[in-house]
């Protein structure tokens, strides 16, 4: 004999996401000039002190041809338009298959852009292409990536300001 529980329709998973469920091509950018803090505060925290990040004068005899930042500061942006805006507050890289085709000088200004080529109805998990770019255009990283999308959207959560997760409200709250 069958029970309700399991002849019931799953509940969306995505409901409880702070922005839904993301459509299969939806599209979300992030721009931002890298700079020596970068390397800086990337170096503090991981201990890639790379002479190609911090001594100039190698670096410019170097086919690069001056200081660049460190992977993990390209590939951060990507970090931050997943979380922030697609798909969204709560959402973590499962997996990432990413290659880093041109170097970012210290200096230049990044894009990174993620597209959504699937999303899972039975879980809030989505495929996304990724990719950064320089200001001319230029290809810096390329990529697929895997995310779940924690669901955020709870009422003990807003308890703690009164606010949505993740507004400033929230986030001023949590630092203060």
């Amino acid at each position: 004999m069958k029970t309700a529980s399991s002849t019931a329709p799953a509940a969306d998973p995505w409901a409880a996401t702070m922005l839904g469920k993301p459509a299969p091509g939806a599209v979300a950018e992030r721009t931002r000039r890298t700079g020596m803090q970068d390397v800086v505060m990337f170096a503090a925290m991981t201990g890639d002190r790379n002479p190609l990040h911090f001594d100039a004068a190698l670096a410019a005899t170097t086919p690069f041809g001056g200081l660049i930042v460190q992977g993990g500061v390209t590939s951060g942006l990507l970090n931050a338009v997943v979380a922030e805006d697609l798909p969204g507050p709560g959402t973590v890289f499962l997996g990432v298959e990413w290659r880093f085709v041109k170097a970012v000088r210290v200096g230049e200004e990044i894009t990174a852009r993620v597209e959504v080529t699937s999303v899972r109805d039975d879980k809030a998990i989505c495929t996304l292409e990724t990719s950064v770019r320089d200001a001319s255009g230029a290809l810096c990283l390329t990529g697929k990536a895997t995310t779940y999308t924690v669901p955020l959207q709870r009422a003990d959560l807003q308890e703690v300001s009164g606010e949505a997760p993740a507004s400033p409200q929230y986030l001023a709250a949590c630092a203060g």
